[in-house]
């Protein structure tokens, strides 16, 4: 493999193991971008994945070998990976504290502003000591009355609660 040949090599899989972990600090940041096939495909899975694509790639770029056993490598520990830490995140996510109980229907206050990628709420039960990440699918301000409407783990999507208004 020639030194230029090498050197693109090293920096593609460079570039795929930055992007991965940005993926990565995203998804733990502000929570699943990305949730396909029951977390299989989430952004955690996926950016722990391409991370470790692009650092196997670049180790065994670097010990020599060449780009079919280099890709053969990175691709086999990358989708080994995925799997591994999808693992890991379902068995976090079943020893969670508590009783497992649906939230939907819950009223409560949103504590920051809720958008379509993220946001928070406080709900009026007795039970939820902690505020809880939520989503709409139209933006929602502080400070205003929602109502759960699905649950996705510990995450809720959420909607503006609506009062029925008395008869004059």
């Amino acid at each position: 493999m020639s030194r230029l040949l090498k050197g693109l090599t090293v920096l593609t899989f460079v570039i795929v193991g930055t992007i991965g972990l940005a993926l990565l600090i995203l998804s733990m940041l502000l929570g699943e971008l990305i949730d396909f096939a029951d977390g299989l495909l989430s952004g955690t899975t996926l950016g722990a994945g391409f991370t470790v694509f692009g650092a196997v790639g670049v180790i065994s770029t670097s010990l020599g070998h060449g780009l079919g056993t280099t890709l053969a490598f990175s691709s086999i520990a990358g989708i080994a990976f995925l799997f591994i830490v999808n693992l890991f995140v379902k068995r976090l996510r079943d020893t969670e504290d508590g009783v497992r109980t649906t939230v939907v229907g819950m009223q409560g206050l949103s504590t920051t502003e809720i958008t379509t990628a993220r946001g928070e709420v406080a709900l009026d039960d007795p039970l939820e000591l902690e505020r809880r990440l939520a989503w709409s699918l139209e933006p929602i301000p502080a400070d205003t009355r929602i109502v759960v409407v699905e649950q996705s783990g510990s995450r809720v999507r959420v909607e503006p609660a609506v009062y029925p208004q008395p008869d004059a």
